[in-house]
């Protein structure tokens, strides 16, 4: 079954008129809302316009404009899905797919003589 993706909440932070700042949150769901093979992940992720590189330079992650100018694929095209589909992709296969085993302890156990 396909991963589905929901951008679910976008605040912007704002100067002089333009975002220059986003908070933006992105539910992952996979399998059958009520059955076992369903499980679900938000991932958030705070990007500011610029910021500066290790290096000192400024790494541009969008040009500012007015809050009215965005596009709901403005804004998931911020998101880092690509990286975001994987853990959720690892997430669901150690969940779900290949969950851990619990040790069953053996309280009848006699320590050999």
């Amino acid at each position: 079954m396909a991963i589905k993706r929901t951008l679910t909440r976008a605040v912007p932070s704002s100067e002089g008129g333009k975002v220059t700042h986003w908070q933006l949150e992105m539910k992952y769901e996979q399998g059958t809302e009520g059955k076992a093979d369903y499980y679900t992940n938000d991932k958030i992720i705070h990007i500011p316009a610029t910021e500066e590189n290790l290096d000192g330079g400024t790494k541009t992650n969008f040009t500012a404009k007015a809050e009215g100018d965005w596009t709901k694929k403005d804004l998931e095209d911020l998101c880092p899905t690509s990286m975001w589909d994987e853990i959720f992709a690892s997430q669901y296969d150690s969940v779900i797919t290949n969950p851990p085993t619990n040790p069953v302890p053996n309280a009848e156990f006699v320590i050999p003589s």
